[in-house]
């Protein structure tokens, strides 16, 4: 079994996963001003709430993410060193030499998942059945 392809594409899938949280705000919030319908399509933002609230769930119960989980598993089985501590801070530390402990995330986490609440509302989602005008 090829760990090392299995720690990669785990880390370009929780990678993605990122990107659909953080842009997936920033088009909401976009789409809301330029009026895009495509942003009210309500499985979109189930999916995109869903996310989020998953990730400070699991920073308020102190648990290392699932993927984090595999990826260090596979690396660890492929012969290479696994990374301590959640994907985020790994890769922010190693791109931005940003050093912060664990719980700095749990805010910043908290506060995303707060401005992603509050989208919710500011930019409500439309079921296909309702009627737009």
């Amino acid at each position: 079994m090829n760990y090392q392809l299995i720690a990669e594409s785990v880390m370009v899938g929780h990678f993605l996963f990122v990107l659909f949280v953080v842009f997936g705000l920033v088009l909401i919030v976009a789409g809301g001003i330029r009026r895009w319908q495509w942003v009210r399509h309500k499985v979109f933002r189930v999916a995109h709430l869903s996310a989020i609230l998953i990730v400070v769930l699991q920073s308020w119960l102190g648990m290392v993410c699932p993927l984090t989980s595999i990826e260090n598993w596979a690396r660890n089985a492929a012969g290479g060193q696994p990374y301590d501590g959640g994907f985020i801070a790994h890769w922010v530390e190693r791109l931005l030499y940003f050093d912060a402990p664990g719980w700095v995330f749990g805010v910043a986490y908290t506060l995303f998942g707060a401005a992603v609440v509050a989208a919710w509302f500011l930019v409500p989602p439309k079921s296909r059945r309702a009627k737009t005008d």
